[in-house]
């Protein structure tokens, strides 16, 4: 029984990580005007939203918190490139240094939070 709750709660986890990656993807390459805003300073809505996404992609497969971190700051790279063609967007180097900690940090949130033998 326990096995299939924590497949459920790792398909749960799966689809809000691929969820999060969608939505700061759409929302980092529409044009400004098309962004929602906020009063959070830009720079932690950028923190929240990374660290949220490390969070839920090491949930989903603690096994793999590495690659998928790794393959994560990649995505946060491209994202900032992308927005060179993107009117009115800017790619940002502190951006970048933001998003990419914000992933590891999340990333290893979980992997010091679980205990070592949930992951099997």
């Amino acid at each position: 029984m326990l096995n299939t709750v924590m497949a459920r709660l790792r398909q749960l986890y799966k689809v809000t990580a691929w969820f999060l990656l969608l939505a700061i993807a759409t929302l980092s390459l529409v044009p400004p005007a098309h962004r929602p805003e906020t009063i959070i300073p830009h720079s932690i809505e950028h923190l929240v939203a990374f660290l949220l996404l490390g969070f839920a992609f090491a949930l989903a497969d603690p096994r793999r918190i590495l690659l998928a971190n790794l393959l994560l700051v990649g995505f946060v790279g491209a994202i900032e490139i992308a927005q060179l063609f993107v009117p009115g967007r800017h790619a940002r180097v502190s951006d970048f240094l933001i998003d990419a900690f914000a992933v590891s940090v999340g990333f290893a949130g979980v992997h010091f939070a679980l205990p070592h033998n949930s992951v099997d």
